[in-house]
């Protein structure tokens, strides 16, 4: 999602300015009207903070008339494409972000969101065509994140080199990206490098341990499959119960359970 973005409570306000600011006024004798450039961020700002509480019907009256102004708005439809993925209407949702790419091909952050998309459409090509673009991008303020879904939709396609580089370039734009640590501790175990696997994964650790997040399921498997290559049982057994304690019904618990037992 878009960082400029406004509060709910500050949207009243703005719409208050806006209408305020769209009286026009005389100079001259002749008519000024306000500037269409300031009412189309406006109405964008508003757009933005009703999608922000989830009241799509009002995000959408701001970005029609947003569109009623300028048919050709690239950021109108970008937003409008994320109102139909909300409301579930993903191929219009498709049709929106492709028109506004179409408009401003150089707009990262629609990429991305894009790419979201694409990926829970199951659409791992795709993802990656759009991912690799935004991550040329070295102005993007969102490209470690990029990356690291660059990353996640290889491992989908059994890419597993691009997989690991688009980790690690992840990493070096933002040591706090955890997914990434895990999942490159995952591929370093499957590659037999057991000493980087284990780094990576007290590099994850420690990111959720300062954020206090909760560990997945694929998570505490992971850690169990590390730490027990190199015999510590402690941690096997205390993640194990998580497992045990949290997600029974996961399969993740399902292959400890066979991994306990062939041991």
């Amino acid at each position: 999602m878009p960082t400029n973005k406004i509060s709910l409570a500050a949207a009243a306000l703005l719409l208050a300015c806006l209408l305020s600011s769209c009286i026009t006024t005389t100079s001259g004798g002749f008519a000024v009207e306000a500037s269409e450039e300031r009412a189309l961020e406006n109405f964008i700002q508003l757009a933005l903070a009703y999608f922000d509480e989830n009241d799509m019907a009002s995000a959408r009256l701001h970005i029609n008339n947003v569109l009623n102004i300028d048919s050709r708005n690239a950021e109108a439809y970008a937003i409008m494409a994320l109102i139909l993925q909300r409301e579930g209407d993903l191929e219009l949702s498709e049709q929106n972000f492709r028109r506004s790419i179409r408009l401003d091909r150089n707009n990262s952050r629609t990429r991305n969101n894009f790419a979201a998309l694409l990926f829970t459409l199951g659409r791992y090509a795709d993802a990656v065509d759009e991912l690799e673009q935004v991550t040329l991008d070295t102005n993007y303020t969102g490209r470690a994140i990029a990356f690291e879904n660059l990353g996640r939709s290889a491992l989908r396609l059994d890419r597993l080199e691009t997989a690991e580089h688009a980790f690690v370039r992840s990493l070096q734009l933002d040591s706090n990206r955890y997914i990434a640590a895990l999942e490159l501790a995952k591929l370093k175990f499957v590659g037999q490098d057991w000493d980087a696997a284990r780094q990576n994964y007290q590099r994850y650790l420690t990111i959720v341990a300062f954020y206090k997040l909760p560990h997945s399921p694929n998570a505490l498997l992971a850690g169990i499959e590390i730490e027990g290559h190199f015999d510590n049982q402690q941690i096997v057994d205390d993640f194990g119960l998580v497992l045990r304690t949290l997600y029974q019904k996961s399969p993740e618990y399902q292959l400890y359970r066979k991994l306990s037992d062939a041991n």
